[in-house]
């Protein structure tokens, strides 16, 4: 679920792709200035926050279809081989009527915080050429990033559009509970979401996580998913990303998990 700040920047991008030709060639905004036709935008946020559900919802809204790039598969450690990649993903997006989206940027821009001197002068080169050929795509085409700190403003001013993506307070997690247990789901009456979600302070991601391992303990069981298959996810899903819990937050739940 976005709150409402969060849907009216995603708007935005969904609005220059509707108003396009209106903008730029009714009302002759796209003269010899303008730098492109298309539109750049950056989705940043911790990860599961909403930045690829975003993306595939701006593409179904402008009825076209959505290209997730991987950039962790795009960049290399030897000089030069990266922008050749890149140009590549970009010549083969030549002429799709489509949303680019490139996912898992943090490659790139982690590289560009973290090596020396001289790499970090040709990390910035790599960043650039990615921006550089964005500005050049007749459409749409986003970055997504964990790391919004790393991002130069020199990057950022060529950006069209930045989004950011905040974990959801008590009130959107349970909203974000309720949708990831759908009716079709087997389930006991009576959850105690709200208590999940005043409780543990969870990404949209990650709350989609929780509920699909609670519902195979219940189809293992062959029986409804109950509050205690939801506590034992969570604690689960804690341990998988390697974050500490106090039995203590499991409240009058936490003999769950001794069974």
């Amino acid at each position: 679920m976005l709150g409402d700040d969060l849907k009216d920047q995603v708007l935005q991008v969904i609005e220059r792709g509707r108003n396009r030709e209106l903008v730029l060639d009714t009302w002759g905004m796209g003269g010899p200035g303008s730098r492109s036709r298309g539109t750049t935008a950056l989705f940043a946020g911790p990860s599961g926050t909403g930045k690829t559900l975003s993306a595939e919802v701006i593409a179904g809204e402008l009825g076209v279809d959505l290209y997730v790039i991987d950039l962790s598969n795009v960049v290399d450690k030897y000089v030069g081989e990266t922008e050749k990649n890149l140009g590549r993903v970009f010549d083969e997006a030549e002429g799709i009527s489509g949303v680019l989206f490139f996912d898992e940027a943090d490659a790139l821009f982690d590289k560009r915080s973290d090596v020396s001197d001289a790499h970090d002068r040709h990390a910035n080169v790599e960043t650039a050429y990615l921006l550089q050929r964005m500005e050049q795509v007749d459409g749409i085409a986003m970055l997504a990033t964990n790391l919004r700190a790393n991002i130069d403003e020199a990057f950022t001013r060529r950006l069209d559009i930045i989004v950011h993506f905040t974990t959801p307070d008590a009130e959107q997690r349970e909203l974000l509970w309720r949708r990831h247990l759908p009716d079709t789901l087997p389930q006991r009456p009576h959850l105690d979401l709200r208590f999940l979600a005043e409780q543990f302070d969870l990404a949209g991601g990650v709350i989609r996580n929780i509920t699909l391992t609670a519902a195979h303990r219940a189809a293992q069981r062959r029986d409804a998913v109950t509050m205690g298959d939801l506590i034992r996810a969570t604690a689960t899903e804690y341990t998988k990303m390697g974050r500490l819990f106090d039995l203590a937050s499991f409240g009058h739940y936490a003999d769950e998990l001794a069974e």
